[in-house]
């Protein structure tokens, strides 16, 4: 039986939610595959992945069948029990990834902020009190609570909320010798995106990455990848650490792991998993049943062969269209990134104007994003078909053209 629901317009946002965020002008409220209704039955092509969450597109119909299954069976539980759907999410995890412990939570910023939390108490426990140093880079983001924003580099959230969590260090993104210069026996940790998504889609160096892996080393520190936006198989690998052949000592994902149902997860091994003994650090859930069946079918999905090297493949045809697109209208002078996480860089005639970019693309009927002012960024479904490639990027190319004429 479908229940009748009062009426509700964009406009209603201004009246009724905190105003911390400034939404589109239409409101999405179907979608399937890389496609997506708004309020007016208006089709779009959805580039946008949620922003690397919506990993295998809207509703697909393995997800929906695991949501449903269990709907049917068990919501949650309080956390004096486990579940089977939680336990059986992280043995695939371990079984998959260099980890031997999983924790698993609502959001990535929960996931960073219990990986923050480990990396002082393996340091404390081990080394005492005066090594509880992080080091993170400037632009990167690290989620929204007090401590993540502090950690993440970015000053426009944190500053404004009071003192400072201290001994917290920003270094330029691959700049070995800023993080030389910086790392000390007090470091307890280093905290690096393999791609940096909110300053511009920017990859890490494979130098960089291995240089920050000895220098952990080296000094008794651990290293931390916040592989939140980056997201689960969007490199072409299930995780981005895999790509670069530099293991963490404890890796974060978030709301991709469940195709953009609510769950994130910390990953580690199971000697520095035993610092966070019981009462140490608690969580909503110790792995939500009805969010780890919906993650379940997310991972079966994207680990394996086919997806893995689909992406790659998908990569080569964004790459090429929109590296043409930018030649040809003169609007990108790079198109970066890794995998299905792409970024196109402007060129100094249209710098600071990514947002007119994403306005007129939502005018010819897809859905892209920003990466600040001066960079479009593409995270779409890496199942995405080449007809919705094909479909999406012609729309693109019309947005781009009236823009260029205007």
């Amino acid at each position: 039986m479908s229940v009748e629901h009062a009426q509700v317009q964009r406009t209603d946002f201004d009246q009724v939610m905190v105003p911390n965020y400034a939404p589109a002008g239409f409101i999405p409220v179907r979608g399937a595959g890389s496609r997506v209704w708004d309020q007016s039955g208006r089709e779009l092509v959805d580039f946008t992945g949620g922003i690397a969450v919506n990993v295998l597109g809207h509703a697909h119909p393995a997800l929906v069948s695991a949501l449903t299954e269990q709907a049917n069976k068990l919501w949650h539980v309080s956390n004096v029990f486990t579940n089977e759907p939680a336990l059986r999410m992280a043995k695939k995890l371990v079984d998959a990834t260099f980890a031997d412990r999983a924790f698993f939570c609502n959001s990535g910023a929960e996931a960073n902020e219990a990986a923050f939390k480990l990396a002082r108490r393996v340091a404390f426990d081990l080394y005492g009190t005066e090594k509880y140093e992080i080091i993170a880079a400037i632009n990167s983001f690290h989620g929204r609570t007090l401590f993540t924003v502090n950690v993440g580099g970015q000053s426009k959230y944190s500053d404004g909320f009071g003192p400072k969590i201290t001994g917290i260090t920003h270094v330029p993104y691959n700049d070995l010798d800023a993080l030389k210069a910086a790392i000390s026996d007090k470091t307890c940790a280093v905290v690096l995106e393999p791609v940096q998504g909110e300053s511009g889609v920017i990859p890490a160096e494979l130098a960089y990455l291995q240089g920050a892996r000895q220098l952990c080393d080296e000094h008794n520190a651990l290293l931390v990848f916040d592989e939140v936006q980056t997201g689960m198989g969007r490199t072409g690998e299930l995780f981005a650490y895999m790509h670069y052949d530099v293991t963490p000592d404890i890796l974060t994902s978030a709301k991709s792991l469940g195709g953009g149902f609510p769950i994130a997860a910390m990953l580690t091994t199971e000697a520095l998993a035993k610092h966070l003994t019981v009462g140490t650090h608690g969580t909503t859930y110790g792995g939500n049943p009805l969010a780890c069946a919906v993650a379940e079918a997310v991972i079966d999905i994207v680990n394996t062969p086919e997806t893995l090297a689909g992406v790659k493949a998908k990569r080569e045809l964004f790459k090429t269209r929109l590296e043409a697109i930018g030649e040809q209208y003169g609007v990108f002078t790079q198109v970066r990134g890794l995998g299905l996480l792409l970024g196109c860089v402007l060129s100094d005639a249209w710098k600071g104007k990514a947002k007119d970019f994403f306005n007129a693309a939502e005018k010819e009927g897809v859905m892209v994003l920003q990466a600040g002012p001066d960079v479009v960024r593409f995270a779409p479904s890496l199942v995405v078909t080449e007809a919705d490639i094909d479909e999406g990027l012609d729309r693109f190319e019309r947005a781009i053209a009236t823009l260029t004429q205007a």
